[in-house]
Protein backbone atom coordinates (compact mmCIF):
# COMPACT_ATOMS: atom_id res chain seq x y z
CA UNK A 1 0.00 0.00 0.00
CA UNK A 2 1.09 3.39 -0.72
CA UNK A 3 2.31 5.38 2.44
CA UNK A 4 0.68 8.97 2.37
CA UNK A 5 1.46 11.77 4.72
CA UNK A 6 -1.10 13.97 6.56
CA UNK A 7 -0.86 17.66 5.80
CA UNK A 8 -1.67 20.48 8.18
CA UNK A 9 -3.12 23.89 6.52
CA UNK A 10 -2.41 26.02 9.15
CA UNK A 11 -4.59 29.42 8.16
CA UNK A 12 -3.55 32.33 10.66
CA UNK A 13 -5.79 35.40 10.66
CA UNK A 14 -6.16 38.65 12.21
CA UNK A 15 -9.02 41.14 10.43
CA UNK A 16 -8.86 39.75 7.23
CA UNK A 17 -12.43 38.78 7.02
CA UNK A 18 -12.82 40.10 3.82
CA UNK A 19 -10.53 37.74 2.70
CA UNK A 20 -10.55 35.29 4.86
CA UNK A 21 -13.33 32.55 3.23
CA UNK A 22 -11.45 32.40 0.07
CA UNK A 23 -7.97 31.41 1.62
CA UNK A 24 -9.88 28.66 3.89
CA UNK A 25 -11.64 27.38 0.74
CA UNK A 26 -8.10 27.00 -1.12
CA UNK A 27 -6.95 24.87 1.81
CA UNK A 28 -10.22 23.13 2.16
CA UNK A 29 -10.66 22.42 -1.84
CA UNK A 30 -7.01 20.38 -2.16
CA UNK A 31 -6.83 17.95 -4.64
CA UNK A 32 -4.66 16.11 -1.88
CA UNK A 33 -5.62 13.69 1.44
CA UNK A 34 -5.18 12.83 3.79
CA UNK A 35 -5.37 16.80 5.28
CA UNK A 36 -6.44 18.87 7.79
CA UNK A 37 -7.53 22.60 7.71
CA UNK A 38 -6.74 24.63 11.04
CA UNK A 39 -7.91 28.34 11.06
CA UNK A 40 -6.66 30.60 13.72
CA UNK A 41 -8.01 33.53 14.89
CA UNK A 42 -6.03 36.06 16.35
CA UNK A 43 -8.88 38.05 18.51
CA UNK A 44 -9.98 39.47 14.96
CA UNK A 45 -12.70 42.57 15.89
CA UNK A 46 -14.33 42.31 12.32
CA UNK A 47 -16.52 39.57 11.20
CA UNK A 48 -14.00 36.88 10.59
CA UNK A 49 -15.47 34.71 13.46
CA UNK A 50 -18.57 34.14 11.93
CA UNK A 51 -16.89 33.11 8.56
CA UNK A 52 -15.06 30.58 10.53
CA UNK A 53 -17.97 29.30 12.57
CA UNK A 54 -19.63 28.95 9.25
CA UNK A 55 -17.62 26.08 8.62
CA UNK A 56 -18.28 23.81 11.20
CA UNK A 57 -16.10 20.50 11.52
CA UNK A 58 -14.58 21.20 8.38
CA UNK A 59 -12.01 23.21 9.68
CA UNK A 60 -10.64 22.80 13.35
CA UNK A 61 -11.07 26.48 14.82
CA UNK A 62 -8.86 28.23 17.69
CA UNK A 63 -10.17 31.63 18.64
CA UNK A 64 -7.82 33.54 20.90
CA UNK A 65 -6.94 37.01 22.01
CA UNK A 66 -4.60 39.04 19.83
CA UNK A 67 -1.35 38.12 20.52
CA UNK A 68 0.40 38.72 17.33
CA UNK A 69 1.42 36.50 14.15
CA UNK A 70 4.02 34.17 16.08
CA UNK A 71 1.42 33.23 18.40
CA UNK A 72 -0.94 32.60 16.25
CA UNK A 73 1.42 30.14 14.58
CA UNK A 74 2.20 28.57 17.52
CA UNK A 75 -1.72 28.09 18.85
CA UNK A 76 -2.32 26.44 15.38
CA UNK A 77 0.99 24.38 15.30
CA UNK A 78 0.37 22.83 18.88
CA UNK A 79 -2.77 21.33 17.54
CA UNK A 80 -1.85 19.99 14.35
CA UNK A 81 -0.81 16.89 13.38
CA UNK A 82 0.53 16.59 10.20
CA UNK A 83 3.58 15.52 8.99
CA UNK A 84 3.70 18.19 6.90
CA UNK A 85 2.96 21.81 7.44
CA UNK A 86 1.78 24.85 5.63
CA UNK A 87 1.11 28.42 7.23
CA UNK A 88 -1.32 30.00 5.22
CA UNK A 89 -1.58 33.26 5.43
CA UNK A 90 -5.62 34.91 5.53
CA UNK A 91 -4.96 36.79 2.56
CA UNK A 92 -3.05 34.58 0.37
CA UNK A 93 -4.35 31.51 -1.51
CA UNK A 94 -3.05 28.28 -2.16
CA UNK A 95 -3.40 26.52 -5.29
CA UNK A 96 -5.11 23.24 -5.71
CA UNK A 97 -2.24 20.95 -6.36
CA UNK A 98 0.02 22.06 -3.75
CA UNK A 99 -0.60 20.16 -1.33
CA UNK A 100 -0.19 17.12 -3.68
CA UNK A 101 3.43 18.72 -4.76
CA UNK A 102 4.49 18.79 -1.00
CA UNK A 103 3.39 15.17 -0.23
CA UNK A 104 5.76 14.03 -3.33
CA UNK A 105 8.71 15.85 -2.51
CA UNK A 106 8.29 15.11 1.43
CA UNK A 107 8.36 11.17 0.40
CA UNK A 108 10.41 10.99 -1.86
CA UNK A 109 13.16 13.34 0.72
CA UNK A 110 11.88 13.07 3.41
CA UNK A 111 15.50 14.23 5.50
CA UNK A 112 13.85 18.03 3.47
CA UNK A 113 13.71 20.30 6.36
CA UNK A 114 11.74 22.55 3.59
CA UNK A 115 10.04 23.43 0.41
CA UNK A 116 9.29 26.44 -1.06
CA UNK A 117 7.63 27.52 -4.58
CA UNK A 118 7.22 30.41 -6.41
CA UNK A 119 3.74 32.89 -5.52
CA UNK A 120 1.73 34.74 -7.93
CA UNK A 121 0.86 38.14 -7.05
CA UNK A 122 -3.08 39.15 -7.15
CA UNK A 123 -4.31 42.37 -6.24
CA UNK A 124 -7.26 43.15 -3.50
CA UNK A 125 -10.13 41.76 -5.89
CA UNK A 126 -7.76 38.67 -6.28
CA UNK A 127 -7.02 39.54 -10.22
CA UNK A 128 -3.18 38.30 -11.08
CA UNK A 129 -1.06 41.32 -11.37
CA UNK A 130 1.42 39.61 -13.68
CA UNK A 131 4.06 39.47 -10.92
CA UNK A 132 5.98 36.52 -9.34
CA UNK A 133 7.26 35.91 -6.46
CA UNK A 134 10.41 35.91 -6.51
CA UNK A 135 11.77 37.80 -9.12
CA UNK A 136 12.91 36.21 -12.34
CA UNK A 137 16.48 37.30 -11.48
CA UNK A 138 17.05 35.73 -8.12
CA UNK A 139 18.66 32.47 -7.99
CA UNK A 140 16.53 29.49 -6.91
CA UNK A 141 18.32 27.76 -4.05
CA UNK A 142 18.20 24.41 -2.98
CA UNK A 143 20.45 21.75 -1.14
CA UNK A 144 21.96 22.02 2.46
CA UNK A 145 22.02 25.89 2.36
CA UNK A 146 23.21 25.95 6.16
CA UNK A 147 26.78 27.38 5.73
CA UNK A 148 24.81 30.25 3.61
CA UNK A 149 22.40 31.04 6.70
CA UNK A 150 25.43 31.08 9.20
CA UNK A 151 27.45 33.61 6.79
CA UNK A 152 24.79 35.83 5.02
CA UNK A 153 21.15 34.54 6.18
CA UNK A 154 19.56 37.47 4.86
CA UNK A 155 20.47 37.28 1.19
CA UNK A 156 19.01 34.23 0.31
CA UNK A 157 15.53 34.14 -1.76
CA UNK A 158 13.26 33.25 0.46
CA UNK A 159 9.34 32.93 0.31
CA UNK A 160 6.87 34.61 2.39
CA UNK A 161 4.53 32.37 4.99
CA UNK A 162 2.40 30.96 2.31
CA UNK A 163 5.03 30.02 -0.17
CA UNK A 164 6.80 27.04 1.92
CA UNK A 165 5.82 23.89 3.60
CA UNK A 166 7.82 22.54 6.31
CA UNK A 167 8.38 19.25 7.97
CA UNK A 168 6.29 18.41 10.51
CA UNK A 169 9.84 16.60 12.57
CA UNK A 170 12.17 20.16 12.31
CA UNK A 171 9.40 22.44 13.29
CA UNK A 172 8.87 20.18 16.83
CA UNK A 173 12.78 20.71 17.44
CA UNK A 174 11.90 25.04 16.66
CA UNK A 175 8.40 25.28 18.15
CA UNK A 176 7.35 27.21 19.96
CA UNK A 177 8.70 30.66 17.43
CA UNK A 178 9.56 33.74 20.23
CA UNK A 179 6.13 35.29 20.18
CA UNK A 180 7.82 38.34 21.95
CA UNK A 181 9.96 38.77 19.55
CA UNK A 182 7.93 37.74 16.26
CA UNK A 183 4.86 39.63 16.76
CA UNK A 184 5.05 40.05 13.12
CA UNK A 185 7.40 38.52 10.42
CA UNK A 186 7.56 35.19 12.25
CA UNK A 187 8.26 34.07 8.71
CA UNK A 188 11.93 35.07 9.58
CA UNK A 189 12.49 33.29 11.83
CA UNK A 190 11.16 30.07 10.22
CA UNK A 191 12.66 30.73 6.78
CA UNK A 192 16.03 31.72 8.42
CA UNK A 193 16.22 29.00 11.30
CA UNK A 194 14.91 25.42 9.26
CA UNK A 195 17.75 25.09 6.59
CA UNK A 196 20.10 24.64 9.65
CA UNK A 197 17.99 21.07 10.19
CA UNK A 198 18.25 19.75 6.61
CA UNK A 199 18.62 20.57 3.29
CA UNK A 200 16.10 22.82 1.04
CA UNK A 201 14.12 22.31 -2.12
CA UNK A 202 13.02 25.47 -4.14
CA UNK A 203 10.37 24.49 -6.79
CA UNK A 204 10.29 26.18 -9.95
CA UNK A 205 6.20 25.66 -9.99
CA UNK A 206 4.14 28.26 -8.58
CA UNK A 207 2.02 26.83 -5.49
CA UNK A 208 -0.16 30.12 -3.83
CA UNK A 209 -1.12 33.56 -4.56
CA UNK A 210 0.06 36.26 -2.99
CA UNK A 211 -2.03 39.32 -2.48
CA UNK A 212 -1.02 42.91 -2.29
CA UNK A 213 -3.91 45.04 -1.13
CA UNK A 214 -2.56 48.22 0.55
CA UNK A 215 -2.52 47.08 4.09
CA UNK A 216 -0.03 44.46 3.87
CA UNK A 217 2.50 44.14 7.07
CA UNK A 218 4.85 43.89 5.08
CA UNK A 219 4.60 44.02 1.36
CA UNK A 220 3.64 47.76 -0.06
CA UNK A 221 1.73 48.08 -3.14
CA UNK A 222 3.75 51.05 -4.36
CA UNK A 223 7.21 50.28 -4.68
CA UNK A 224 8.61 53.41 -2.82
CA UNK A 225 10.92 53.54 0.02
CA UNK A 226 9.51 52.91 3.71
CA UNK A 227 12.18 54.02 6.00
CA UNK A 228 9.73 52.31 9.04
CA UNK A 229 9.91 48.81 6.83
CA UNK A 230 13.55 49.07 6.38
CA UNK A 231 13.93 49.48 10.12
CA UNK A 232 11.52 46.68 11.12
CA UNK A 233 13.81 44.37 8.81
CA UNK A 234 16.87 45.69 10.72
CA UNK A 235 15.17 44.57 14.22
CA UNK A 236 13.95 41.64 12.93
CA UNK A 237 16.82 40.05 11.68
CA UNK A 238 18.31 40.92 14.90
CA UNK A 239 16.18 38.70 16.46
CA UNK A 240 16.60 35.97 14.17
CA UNK A 241 20.35 36.24 14.12
CA UNK A 242 20.18 35.64 18.12
CA UNK A 243 18.07 32.25 17.05
CA UNK A 244 20.28 31.26 14.29
CA UNK A 245 23.28 31.29 16.69
CA UNK A 246 21.21 29.33 19.14
CA UNK A 247 20.54 26.72 17.04
CA UNK A 248 23.62 26.24 15.31
CA UNK A 249 25.20 25.85 18.57
CA UNK A 250 22.85 23.45 19.33
CA UNK A 251 23.23 21.49 16.24
CA UNK A 252 27.18 21.62 16.70
CA UNK A 253 27.73 23.76 13.60
CA UNK A 254 31.12 25.55 15.49
CA UNK A 255 29.70 28.95 15.67
CA UNK A 256 32.61 30.95 17.42
CA UNK A 257 32.75 34.70 17.70
CA UNK A 258 33.89 35.48 14.60
CA UNK A 259 31.09 34.22 12.77
CA UNK A 260 27.36 34.49 12.33
CA UNK A 261 27.56 38.02 13.99
CA UNK A 262 25.28 41.30 13.01
CA UNK A 263 26.10 42.77 9.93
CA UNK A 264 27.80 40.23 7.71
CA UNK A 265 24.66 39.87 5.18
CA UNK A 266 25.18 42.60 1.94
CA UNK A 267 21.16 43.81 2.82
CA UNK A 268 20.99 43.98 6.12
CA UNK A 269 24.27 46.42 6.26
CA UNK A 270 22.49 48.26 3.52
CA UNK A 271 19.24 48.69 5.40
CA UNK A 272 21.38 49.86 8.16
CA UNK A 273 23.18 52.25 5.79
CA UNK A 274 19.88 53.20 4.05
CA UNK A 275 18.29 54.01 7.93
CA UNK A 276 21.26 55.87 9.02
CA UNK A 277 21.83 58.37 5.61
CA UNK A 278 18.69 59.37 5.30
CA UNK A 279 16.94 59.91 8.64
CA UNK A 280 19.63 59.19 11.06
CA UNK A 281 17.16 60.28 14.10
CA UNK A 282 15.14 57.07 14.88
CA UNK A 283 17.78 54.43 13.68
CA UNK A 284 17.82 51.42 15.57
CA UNK A 285 21.11 50.56 16.26
CA UNK A 286 23.17 52.72 17.97
CA UNK A 287 26.99 53.35 17.17
CA UNK A 288 26.83 52.96 13.46
CA UNK A 289 28.42 55.67 10.88
CA UNK A 290 27.89 55.78 7.23
CA UNK A 291 32.05 54.70 6.98
CA UNK A 292 31.93 51.89 9.24
CA UNK A 293 28.47 51.05 7.24
CA UNK A 294 30.66 51.03 4.31
CA UNK A 295 33.52 49.21 5.28
CA UNK A 296 30.85 46.47 7.30
CA UNK A 297 29.43 46.48 3.56
CA UNK A 298 32.70 45.55 1.63
CA UNK A 299 33.36 42.83 3.98
CA UNK A 300 29.87 41.28 3.49
CA UNK A 301 29.83 41.82 -0.48
CA UNK A 302 33.40 39.93 -0.50
CA UNK A 303 32.01 37.13 1.14
CA UNK A 304 29.24 36.25 -0.51
CA UNK A 305 30.60 33.22 -2.22
CA UNK A 306 27.34 32.34 -4.12
CA UNK A 307 27.79 35.13 -6.48
CA UNK A 308 30.30 35.91 -9.29
CA UNK A 309 33.18 38.56 -9.05
CA UNK A 310 31.59 40.70 -10.65
CA UNK A 311 28.41 41.34 -8.46
CA UNK A 312 30.26 41.49 -5.68
CA UNK A 313 31.95 44.34 -7.02
CA UNK A 314 28.37 46.00 -7.75
CA UNK A 315 27.82 45.64 -4.28
CA UNK A 316 30.68 47.53 -3.08
CA UNK A 317 30.35 50.13 -5.66
CA UNK A 318 26.68 50.24 -4.04
CA UNK A 319 27.81 50.83 -0.78
CA UNK A 320 30.80 53.41 -1.26
CA UNK A 321 28.39 55.52 -4.14
CA UNK A 322 25.82 55.16 -1.01
CA UNK A 323 28.36 56.30 2.00
CA UNK A 324 29.25 59.36 -0.44
CA UNK A 325 25.87 60.41 -2.24
CA UNK A 326 23.75 63.54 -0.70
CA UNK A 327 20.89 62.31 0.36
CA UNK A 328 18.92 63.29 -2.45
CA UNK A 329 20.80 61.01 -4.45
CA UNK A 330 21.27 58.48 -1.87
CA UNK A 331 17.52 57.94 -1.74
CA UNK A 332 17.50 57.03 -5.63
CA UNK A 333 20.28 54.94 -4.64
CA UNK A 334 18.04 53.15 -2.15
CA UNK A 335 15.22 52.58 -4.56
CA UNK A 336 16.78 50.88 -6.54
CA UNK A 337 18.59 48.62 -4.45
CA UNK A 338 15.24 47.93 -2.19
CA UNK A 339 12.77 47.44 -5.52
CA UNK A 340 14.12 45.43 -8.24
CA UNK A 341 10.78 47.27 -10.02
CA UNK A 342 12.48 50.52 -10.07
CA UNK A 343 15.71 48.87 -12.24
CA UNK A 344 14.17 47.98 -15.55
CA UNK A 345 16.77 46.56 -17.68
CA UNK A 346 19.73 46.07 -15.13
CA UNK A 347 17.79 43.48 -13.70
CA UNK A 348 18.73 41.37 -16.57
CA UNK A 349 22.50 42.08 -16.15
CA UNK A 350 22.59 41.11 -12.29
CA UNK A 351 20.59 37.84 -13.39
CA UNK A 352 23.40 37.51 -15.60
CA UNK A 353 26.35 37.92 -12.75
CA UNK A 354 24.16 36.96 -9.94
CA UNK A 355 23.97 33.20 -9.17
CA UNK A 356 26.46 31.19 -9.51
CA UNK A 357 25.38 27.22 -10.38
CA UNK A 358 23.50 25.16 -7.74
CA UNK A 359 24.64 21.90 -9.18
CA UNK A 360 26.88 20.56 -6.17
CA UNK A 361 23.48 21.80 -4.21
CA UNK A 362 21.40 20.04 -6.02
CA UNK A 363 23.62 17.14 -6.15
CA UNK A 364 23.95 16.91 -2.44
CA UNK A 365 20.38 16.83 -2.01
CA UNK A 366 20.06 14.02 -4.37
CA UNK A 367 23.06 11.93 -2.56
CA UNK A 368 21.98 12.71 0.90
CA UNK A 369 19.89 9.58 2.94
CA UNK A 370 17.21 10.45 5.15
Amino acid sequence: MERSLLISVIVNNYNYGQFLRTAIDSALCQSYRPIEVIVVDDGSTDHSRDIIGSYGDRVIPILKDNGGQASALNAGFACSQGEVIIFLDSDDVLLPETARRMADVFLDKPHVSKVMYRMEIIDAAGQRTGAIKPANHLPLSSGDLSRQILTFPFDMTWMPTSGNAFSGRVLRQIFPIPAASFRILADFYLSHVTPLFGPVVFLEEVGACYRVHGHNSYESAAHVLNLDQVRRTIIYAAHTEIQIKRYARQLGFGIDGKQATRGRSVSIVANRLISLKLDPAPHPIQGDNVWGLFRLGVTAALGRFDVTWPMRLMFVLWFLAMAMAPRSLARWLAERFLYPENRMGLNQVLRMFQAKTNEANILQLTDDKP
